[in-house]
């Protein structure tokens, strides 16, 4: 592991023809929604909502927080520190009556290694049923959909997500080393990697762990630099994953 505190071509999908781009579904951003200042306009976010939601038994992305669906509760958290918020989800007709200003869906689709002598590029992922989705893929299908130097990913079940604490840390960006891939909070059980800040042109090097047969954050973070952002609360990174926790949340 290494602490310290290219630029991509599109992933494809087959689904839409090999030389096609994820599918995008942008809604619109409602009047009266405040522009964001220059420094945040240089940042996007990425929302993953792809799990399966197995311990909460129904999808924790819908569940009521103080009567807001708990993705609609993190995309607005996302859309006051970026400009545009990718909602990387198998499913985004399920979500499409949610109030999601600034925000747009990337069809996450599942994954099987292509090699590089079939596809002629060791960057070249293709969808397939073989494979299962899990976060690192939903990330690498955002990412290939983001155009500014940084990106926020947030996890779609952090319901204590902290405004001001996550811009403070994207005033830190500037100041992040050239050689770290990200900027993260780091803890005694690893990397908080779904709650901080990734480079874009981290993406080849994240393709080719995923094409390797990679699936973990935490071994893919372990073999570059990443900068080291302040621990906040801890209660801001709680996971709402069973309906006990959802119960703990909703008594506060």
């Amino acid at each position: 592991m290494r602490k310290m505190g290219i630029n991509d071509n599109s992933l494809l999908s087959t689904q839409h023809g090999l030389n096609a781009p994820l599918p995008l579904y942008a809604q619109p951003c409602p009047q009266g929604f405040t522009a964001l200042s220059t420094q945040e306009a240089l940042l996007s976010a990425i929302v993953l909502a792809g799990g399966k939601s197995s311990r909460m038994g129904t999808d924790k992305a819908l569940i009521s927080i103080q009567g807001v669906p708990l993705l609609q509760r993190v995309c607005s958290v996302a859309a006051s520190c970026a400009d545009t918020v990718y909602i990387v989800t198998p499913w985004p007709a399920r979500y499409q009556h949610l109030v999601l200003p600034r925000c747009q869906f990337v069809q996450e689709v599942p994954l099987s290694l292509v090699g590089q002598d079939q596809a002629n590029s060791p960057h070249f992922l293709v969808p397939s049923s073989l494979h299962s989705h899990g976060p690192l893929i939903g990330f690498s299908q955002g990412l290939a959909q983001v155009q500014t130097n940084w990106v926020l990913l947030l996890a779609c079940d952090l319901p204590r997500l902290q405004v001001e604490v996550l811009q403070a840390w994207a005033s830190r960006l500037n100041t992040v080393e050239d050689q770290a891939i990200a900027a993260l909070t780091y803890h005694p059980k690893g990397w908080e990697p779904l709650c901080g800040f990734y480079r874009r042109r981290c993406l080849p090097q994240l393709l080719e762990f995923i094409n390797q047969g990679g699936r973990s954050f935490q071994q893919w973070l372990n073999q570059h630099h990443v900068q080291v952002l302040p621990s906040p609360a801890s209660e801001m990174l709680f996971n709402c994953n069973t309906p006990e926790d959802w119960a703990l949340i909703s008594s506060k």
